[in-house]
Order: C-alpha cells, then structure tokens, then sequence
C-alpha cells in the first residue's frame, strides 16, 4: 500500500505526523516515535518566555502563564542542541516548533533552528486574549505579520498552527497562504479554565483531545482543501484510524496526533497505519491520492466554493431534525 505523501515540499513515508508534545522534548521520545513509525515528528514547543529562563529570569516565565510550576524548562541553546542530535538521530524530517512573543525572538530564534538542521518550521501562534477589549483584526493581523517576518529570516518551510477562536478562520488561512505559509496547521488548543466548586479555586487545565474535537477542523479543511497552495495538516481529535481516514478525505495531506499516543503509548502509531492501510484495502483505494479530499467541498472554477450559506443553513435545519427524531421523538 502506498502511504507516501507530501508536507510542506518534503516527501514523508506516511501521513502520520507526532505533533508538538512531551515525546517531543528528548532525543530518546524522538527516536521512539521514529521507530513506531510516524511520517515525521514535530518537537515540543520552544517558547520565547523561555529564553529568559536562560539569562536568569525564571520567575518572569512563570509569571506569563505558560509553562507551570514544576516544569523542566530548556532555554534556547538547549532546545537547539535538542534539534541537532533529534536529526541525526532518526531518518524521518524533524520540524521544529517555535512561539516568539517579540519580532526580535521570532526571526532570531528561527534562524537558529533553521541552522541547526530542522526540516521545517511550525510557528505555534499560541496568543489567547483574555481581554475583552482588543479587536479581532488586530489579533488576526499580528498572525500575518509574524509569519512575515519569520519568512523573510529563513529558507526552510514554515507552517502555521492557528487557533480556530478568530472571526473567521478560512478568511485568515487565506491571507496566511497568500503571504507565503508552506503550511496550515488545524487547530492548537488553548489550555481550559477549570472552577472547583469544593476548593473554591480557579485552575488552568490542558486535557487530551477526543475524536468529537475534530469536527470544526474537518470542516474547515474540507473548505480549504484546493483554494490554498499551502499544505493542510489536521490536528485534534484523532484516536482511531477511522479518524485519520476522516481528516484525509476531508483534504488533509497529514494527519498529527499526540493525545492518542500519550494515552494509548507511542507504539499506538503502528495500530493507527495498520488499521488506514486496511481500511484502505476494505474500500479498494491503492493510495492516498485516491482518498485526499475526496469528500472536501468542491471547488467552483471561479475559486468560491459551490456549497455557500444557503447550504450551511439546510444542512444545519437537517441536523436539527434528524436529531430531534433521534433524542425527542424516539426515531433511529
């Protein structure tokens, strides 16, 4: 079965991607993920507030709410060295991830990375706004001008990993590829605000994502897929292979997933192509050019797509009823 594909101009063995997580944080987890057979791995995010743990300053870290008390924190010049011997270590790409907070930590940190021998780029623009007062657009525009500055500073591929929060999520992806992003990561995960009635207190949670995560992604890659030059990846919700097939018939060229594997172990990468391949045998495809974005929206020769609000209104009016037949009526 032929499972190679393409991601960012780089030929991978398979679509399986580790996306950025725990595994990715040591050579060993790197090799681990290799060895069970991922396409290409991901590492775990270099945040910008770290390099000021580096020049002594661990507590203005902790203070911006990233990284929790407790955590093992390596500064740039460990995470660089992390790059390097994760390369030679394993024969499958190794994209680096990085989330700068200033236009200096970006361009600076990415060039870095870009010598120490990543394959690529994941800009993780992990911005919440807690304030209710900043506007959308000018959240939306400080993402296109992040991914223009790191652009200019490097020559290897750069993709974007955005939050599905904004105004509207296609019409960014659109700007972002048309500025040049070699690929669209959908979606990062903000971490969850939990309240316990008991302790009385407020606490900041980051729980696995579950395959009912992966619906508002499918869709807006099914949307993206044939409008933009740059690669969809799909991330979130991905547990079983069903899910990975889902993503790829939306339009996915890769599929990430690191909840499934801290859940089930790393070796659960080997259940998820063993169980594409044969689904794949099942349905009489032969390769995954037979299966990307079979079921995306179609594109109209104009470049707008044939499915518009009228039909996002008579889909959502089906759901309706088709769940209140199931859940009210007693209807199967």
């Amino acid at each position: 079965m032929d499972l190679i594909t393409g991601y960012l101009g780089i030929q991978l063995r398979n679509p399986l991607v580790a996306s950025a997580g725990p595994f990715g944080r040591t050579v060993d987890g790197v090799r681990r993920l290799a060895d069970a057979g991922v396409g290409a791995v991901v590492l775990a995010s270099l945040f910008e507030e770290q390099f000021d743990r580096e020049a002594g300053a661990p507590d203005a870290v902790r203070e911006r709410g990233y990284v929790p008390p407790g955590a093992q924190l390596h500064g740039p010049r460990g995470y660089l060295e992390l790059v390097t011997k994760s390369v030679a270590a394993v024969d499958v790409p190794v994209i680096a991830s990085l989330n700068g907070a200033t236009t200096g930590g970006w361009t600076s940190y990415a060039s870095a990375i870009e010598q120490a021998g990543a394959s690529a780029i994941e800009l993780n623009l992990y911005f919440p706004q807690a304030d209710p007062l900043t506007p959308g657009p000018e959240v939306e525009h400080r993402l296109i001008e992040v991914l223009g500055t790191v652009k200019a500073a490097v020559t290897i591929p750069v993709a974007v990993k955005i939050s599905p929060y904004l105004s509207s999520p296609g019409e960014v992806a659109l700007r972002l590829d048309g500025v040049g992003a070699d690929g669209l990561v959908l979606f990062n995960r903000f971490m969850q605000t939990g309240i316990d009635p008991e302790t009385l207190r407020v606490d900041a949670t980051f729980e696995l994502s579950r395959p009912a995560d992966a619906a508002f992604g499918r869709m807006w890659i099914a949307r993206l897929h044939g409008r933009v030059n740059a690669s969809l990846a799909a991330s979130t919700g991905v547990d079983e292979a069903r899910d990975v097939a889902a993503y790829l018939l939306a339009g996915a060229d890769v599929v990430m997933t690191t909840s499934a594997l801290l859940r089930h172990g790393v070796e659960h990468a080997e259940t998820l192509l063993d169980g594409l391949v044969g689904w794949m045998n099942r349905k009489g495809f032969e390769s995954l050019g037979q299966v990307r974005g079979m079921l995306a929206e179609p594109v109209a020769r104009d470049g707008a797509g044939e499915l518009g609000e009228d039909s996002d209104r008579t889909g959502y009016l089906t759901a309706l009823h088709q769940a209140t037949s199931k859940y009210i009526l007693g209807g199967g």
